[in-house]
């Protein structure tokens, strides 16, 4: 097959990243003051977002944007952009006023167990890996993409621990219950 033409891999970067960060513009419902926040994860934050940049960053000679793309390149990150967007939309929406970037719990903080959270307990982690490999198919290059990973990897384990730690103290054996049968972030992996 020949290969797909640089219009096509800045089409599919366009519409998947718009379409994911839609959903925590359309979906999110009106925030509230968190009652007791975690500030030991924006460190998780700060690691995600590096991951991502060095999944963006490229070498000065290198013209990843003005090359062709592979047509196998293009298909598998549709394959990762599709289910992480569902996953985005699906997780604010039952989540609502609830998602917020900071680890933190509201004075009526619910334990949100339907949508995309009767799948993994961090359905927004999970969406955001997978708008992360499908970014690696369509940009990715050496050596930035492996090295992205693994400090997006540690970041996202880093919020994880974080966040579960404030929903244990909140809601004990109940969220023990739900940790040992739903995994974190990567669906079907306990």
């Amino acid at each position: 097959m020949n290969p797909l033409s640089p219009v096509i891999r800045l089409c599919l970067f366009a519409i998947a990243w718009f379409s994911w960060m839609l959903a925590f513009a359309v979906r999110r419902k009106g925030g509230q003051q968190a009652v007791q926040m975690e500030p030991k994860a924006r460190w998780g934050i700060l690691l995600e977002m590096a991951g991502f940049f060095c999944v963006f960053m490229h070498r000065p000679r290198m013209h990843i944007w003005d090359s062709e793309l592979a047509v196998w390149r293009a298909l598998l990150g549709v394959v990762f952009a599709i289910p992480a967007i569902l996953m985005a939309w699906s997780a604010v929406g039952h989540l609502g006023r609830q998602w917020r970037i900071d680890a933190g719990l509201n004075a009526d903080h619910e334990l949100v167990q339907t949508g995309a959270y009767r799948v993994v307990r961090h359905p927004i982690y999970a969406s955001m890996l997978g708008m992360l490999l499908a970014s690696i198919c369509w940009v990715g290059t050496l050596p930035g993409w492996p090295l992205g990973v693994v400090l997006f990897v540690v970041g996202t384990e880093i919020r994880v621990r974080v966040e579960d730690g404030l929903l244990l103290a909140r809601f004990g054996q109940r969220f023990s219950e739900w940790r040992l049968s739903v995994p974190a972030y990567l669906p079907f992996l306990r």
